[in-house]
């Protein structure tokens, strides 16, 4: 009898172990589709190399720096996804909890139905599930992949805000231009339109002249509307990325638009994978689903555990000195599952599309970030050759205006002919503005493709927590 009980013993610790190494879940592989390099030309090597975590710098403005600061201090998108990280750290820091001992004390008085007696009772309940099957790995991942998420997602926040206020900032500025420069070709129009009155009063010109000049002055006027709801709207933006409910004075007050010289882009493509938020995301929800299929396949083996308790009682109504009782016992716990074994291998089967899915869906997020950073780079390109264009026109106008008023000067010229070419002149400049916020803008586009952004303070032990070996 005693070698059938070592033998049954034995048995069970051997298929044990078996299953327990069986069971498991591996992470997929991630094969990611980066090319090796850009298809667009960046600058030479000879330009300046721009920081991916303080990109905004290279248009070398201390005011949009103290924005950038600002926001990152104070947004409450970027506090609230704070806070949603921290809270998954937390959870995942009691995520093997289940898997340690658990004690629990107990007093009750417990009546006997004769009415005869009454008893305090007094006990310890003790339980432990053993982390087998791979249950503890799975649950360890399904946590490890709700922090590296909570982590990706903050910094998608971070990345998007940096983006959009710097952004807002270009756009305020190119509008704060072109209202100065509309504003200058209102004046304009309004000396053109004096002119034609004084030539219309003594009958060197039609009244229609004086009647085109009206329209052209009233167009003139109309065009103002414009770049002035531009900057209402933008300047309320900023105070709402900046978590304020109103905007700083300051920023109304004109200023150029930041220009950006030769620049030197870094970064290659398979430096998306760490610096991209939406691939880091897609690769934590890769490892939560590992988790759920890990924990499904634990689901189809039995729950072992061990158990015990040691329950003492007294009686309470008699006053004779009595002997008191305690009772101890302990063992094995096993949960097996039995009548809903095909709806545990369903959701197992259900899990490993999940997992696969997520894999896709990596794949996809890598294939996106390379499509968008490479229409970046091209459309940052057009942006600079619109620009040095159009700086070009400028120029030639710009002498053209000088010409004009040198021959009004020696009377060669009318007044007028000077108004017309710094009326050309003006919007020459008007198109620099929009060539120069153009490129800006593209700029910011590929930064934020490429996920520019200044990484939270602890960021490295946040993104760190949990994180197996790949």
């Amino acid at each position: 009898m005693r070698f059938t009980h070592r033998f049954a013993r034995a048995t069970l610790a051997v298929s044990i172990g078996l299953l327990a190494g069986c069971a498991g879940i591996d992470v997929p592989k991630l094969d990611a589709p980066v090319p090796t390099r850009w298809n667009h030309p960046v600058p030479q090597a000879s330009a300046m190399p721009v920081d991916l975590r303080g990109w905004w710098r290279a248009f070398h403005d201390p005011a949009l720096d103290a924005l950038v600061d600002t926001a990152l201090r104070d947004n409450l998108q970027a506090a609230e996804a704070t806070e949603r990280l921290l809270a998954s750290r937390e959870r995942f820091r009691s995520a093997r909890v289940q898997y340690l001992p658990r004690l629990r004390a107990k007093t009750e008085d417990a009546i006997d139905p004769d009415a005869s007696a009454s008893f305090f009772v007094a006990g310890f309940d003790a339980t432990w599930e053993l982390n087998l099957f791979g249950r503890g790995t799975a649950t360890n991942r399904q946590a490890s992949g709700a922090v590296d998420a909570s982590a990706a997602e903050l910094q998608r926040i971070r990345v998007s805000l940096v983006g959009e206020v710097v952004r807002d900032w270009l756009e305020l500025r190119a509008a704060q231009q072109r209202e100065a420069t509309l504003d200058a070709m209102r004046d304009l129009r309004q000396r053109l339109l004096q002119q034609a009155q004084v030539r219309v009063r003594l009958r060197l010109a039609a009244p229609q002249t004086e009647s085109q000049a009206e329209a052209d002055l009233a167009q003139a006027e109309a065009a103002l509307a414009e770049p002035r709801g531009e900057i209402d709207r933008l300047s309320q933006q900023l105070a709402v990325l900046l978590g304020r409910n109103e905007p700083d004075p300051a920023w109304l007050k004109p200023a150029p638009v930041p220009s950006l010289g030769e620049l030197r882009i870094d970064q290659a493509p398979a430096d998306l994978l760490r610096t991209r938020p939406e691939i880091a995301r897609a690769e934590a929800e890769v490892l939560r689903a590992a988790g759920d299929a890990g924990i499904a396949r634990a689901d189809l083996l039995p729950r072992l555990g061990l158990g015990g308790s040691l329950v003492w009682s007294t009686n309470l109504t008699t006053h004779r000195r009595t002997s008191d009782n305690a009772l101890l016992s302990a063992g094995p716990a096993i949960d097996i599952p039995l009548f809903d074994w095909g709806a545990r291998e369903a959701e197992l089967r259900a899990s490993k599309h999940d997992l696969k899915a997520s894999v896709y869906a990596y794949r996809q997020a890598v294939l996106e970030g390379v499509a968008e950073v490479e229409t970046s780079l091209g459309q940052l390109e057009r942006q600079r050759e619109r620009q040095d264009a159009s700086k070009r026109a400028h120029a030639a106008l710009a002498r053209a205006e000088q010409a004009s008023a040198t021959r009004v000067q020696l009377h060669l010229a009318a007044p007028a002919e000077q108004i017309d070419s710094q009326l050309a002149l003006a919007q020459a400049s008007l198109a620099l503005t929009e060539a120069t916020a153009a490129r800006d803008l593209a700029f910011v586009r590929l930064y934020k493709a490429l996920g520019g952004a200044p990484l939270p303070d602890d960021a490295a032990s946040a993104a760190d927590v949990g994180k197996e070996p790949r």
